[in-house]
């Protein structure tokens, strides 16, 4: 059987990621169709060896269209994603729009492939954010094995978080700095070359940032109510790739030891835990990678039941357009969504 599969917002690094990411898995795809803003009309992608025109969004008929990986930010989806379900096509959406509804699964399969039944009620399954993606891929087999209860988290972001403008800008500040010219600020609200802001969008009435509070609240919906999270997140002058570090207190003893063995047996994860120098993951590695890496396994003396770790994955991979497709991967894969009429 092959799906009909359209991606909007396919210009974008995420867009362009999902593409490549349903060539490289080789999703069984009918015809893959890029979606754009009118802006992007005819701009071309690639899909493997293909290369693709952009179509507009808003003349696209979605009818005939079994999976729509939905990637255009939280503003398009509120206003798209529910008309595209009411055509009985399934939204995967990348955004944060959906991803609070109590109707709406939100999912990363390696830790909840069963929420993804629920996609029936309005035919929306949301991604989380990428931050979270990669935490639940690592917290998940440990939180099976000794029970979490409370988790603190440093993130340290890369810019692609924010898009391609935020990429740009890390390049031209720092081509700048090069070149002793005048250092100009549009997308960040500081300068990010050879800086970190310990800011990641905007400020909520508690002194936490949205990102902060998506983490706490996508965990706690994804893996478990009760566990308590706290988290500071800092975008860091990386091109890509999302690192945390994580302290971990648990509700049974759990040994760096024992964490390694089952980490090293947990979907999703690669374990690079040497105690020597380079032993372990930097973004610059993992990005292109699909695995969530762990690292700097230890103890965490300040706390009974205690650990330490060190997380790094792609977030425009793990974090988003690969978590995508593996969700649409499940529904192909439990038999919850069959081709539309005509394309068996």
């Amino acid at each position: 059987m092959a799906y009909k599969v359209a991606v909007v917002g396919a210009t974008g690094n995420v867009g362009r990621e999902m593409l490549d990411i349903l060539a490289e898995r080789r999703f069984p795809v009918s015809e893959v169709v890029p979606l754009a803003s009118s802006r992007s009309i005819g701009q071309e992608v690639s899909f493997g060896d293909k290369t693709l025109k952009c179509r507009h969004l808003d003349t696209y008929d979605f009818s005939d269209t079994d999976i729509c990986l939905m990637s255009a930010g939280g503003d398009v989806s509120r206003e798209w994603s529910p008309r595209i379900g009411a055509k009985g096509c399934v939204v995967i959406d990348n955004s944060s729009a959906f991803r609070m509804d109590p109707e709406v699964p939100l999912v990363v399969p390696e830790v909840n492939a069963d929420a993804v039944a629920g996609f029936t009620q309005k035919y929306i399954i949301a991604n989380p954010n990428c931050s979270t993606a990669q935490l639940v891929v690592a917290l998940k087999p440990l939180h099976d094995a000794a029970k979490i209860q409370r988790v603190v988290v440093s993130t340290y972001q890369s810019v692609s978080g924010a898009g391609k403008e935020a990429m740009d800008e890390l390049f031209a500040q720092t081509r700048a700095i090069f070149v002793s010219d005048a250092v100009q600020t549009k997308k960040f609200p500081k300068r990010i070359a050879f800086n970190l802001i310990p800011q990641i969008d905007v400020f909520m009435e508690d002194g936490f940032t949205k990102e902060e509070w998506k983490m706490v609240a996508e965990t706690k919906k994804i893996l478990d109510p009760k566990i308590k999270l706290v988290a500071t997140c800092v975008r860091v002058p990386v091109f890509i790739s999302h690192s945390e570090s994580v302290n971990v207190e648990f509700e049974r003893p759990i040994s760096p030891e024992e964490a390694r063995d089952i980490l090293r047996e947990a979907p999703g994860v690669l374990v690079i835990d040497k105690h020597e120098p380079g032993g372990y993951i930097t973004p610059h590695e993992a990005a292109g990678e699909d695995a969530t890496y762990v690292s700097r396994i230890r103890c965490d003396p300040t706390v009974e039941n205690g650990l330490a770790f060190w997380c790094v994955s792609d977030n425009l991979r793990k974090g988003a357009a690969l978590n995508a497709v593996q969700i649409a991967e499940v529904l192909l894969n439990r038999k919850l969504l069959g081709p539309k009429t005509g394309r068996a």
